[in-house]
């Protein structure tokens, strides 16, 4: 694992690759609450002219849920959603466990600990619950304290974010999600580039690295499997935008 200063990658990477981009913090800047995101056409757009370069070949990997991405403006574009645990196609309907019982007893317990703190949000999703701190960062250690405990007690995933603890079943991660991904149509035959900014993302990173691809870390450096780097979100468009230009 490095984290030496990465070179930035060359355009030709995205010829005949199957792109792999995380969202928060790669796609859009991180907001101070989840729905604090925006998402602009010019984004879309050249998502959609990228994918269609790629002859479909463009997914977005997300701790977000499906619906939260479709909502988000994704629709059109292969989605796996929630780390790893859900899946859709454009049109389609999703792919994904069944809420447990148990993540709703955490998001309650993330609720109670929320109560009277303020810039504390819990954040409920399909199948998996969020507390974040970026608003109350003087409670990061007792948050991750009950998220701990909380995992312990009902046998959930932990899954730590860019000030944030989340809650899910096991058994998935970004990697699981590029390896699944890699094996049907339309990724299969393709290279596996990852693009993403977080600690989540690193399980991506080495997927993509051990089926022949690399990994493209988004922010400053830090010990990491990706090869790449670039320095931020509006860096992360105008190098998809050279990559496009270069594909045949």
């Amino acid at each position: 694992m490095s984290d030496s200063c990465l070179p930035p990658p060359p355009p030709a990477l995205l010829t005949g690759a199957a792109l792999f981009v995380d969202f928060d913090g790669t796609l859009a800047p991180i907001a101070d609450t989840p729905d604090g995101v925006m998402v602009d056409d010019d984004l879309l757009a050249l998502l959609g002219h990228l994918g269609d370069r790629l002859e479909g070949r463009l997914a977005i990997v997300s701790g977000r849920s499906v619906a939260t991405l479709r909502d988000f403006g994704f629709g059109e574009f292969l989605l796996a959603g929630t780390h790893g645990l859900e899946f859709a196609e454009p049109g389609r309907p999703v792919v994904a466990p069944a809420r447990l019982p148990a993540i709703d007893e955490a998001e309650a317990a993330f609720q109670t600990f929320a109560a009277g703190k303020s810039g504390i949000l819990v954040e409920r999703k399909t199948i998996s619950v969020g507390l974040h701190f970026r608003g109350a960062p003087q409670w990061g250690r007792e948050a991750g304290d009950l998220a701990t405990k909380l995992a312990d007690q009902f046998g959930l995933a932990l899954q730590p974010g860019k000030m944030l603890y989340e809650l899910r079943p096991g058994g998935a991660d970004k990697g699981s999600a590029v390896r699944a991904l890699m094996q049907r149509a339309p990724m299969a035959g393709g290279i596996p580039i990852f693009i993403g900014d977080d600690v989540t993302d690193e399980e991506g990173f080495a997927a993509a690295r051990d089926l022949g691809g690399a990994g493209i870390l988004v922010g400053p450096t830090r010990p990491t499997l990706a090869a790449f780097s670039l320095e931020q979100v509006a860096a992360v468009r105008h190098y998809l935008a050279q990559g496009m230009a270069g594909i045949d």
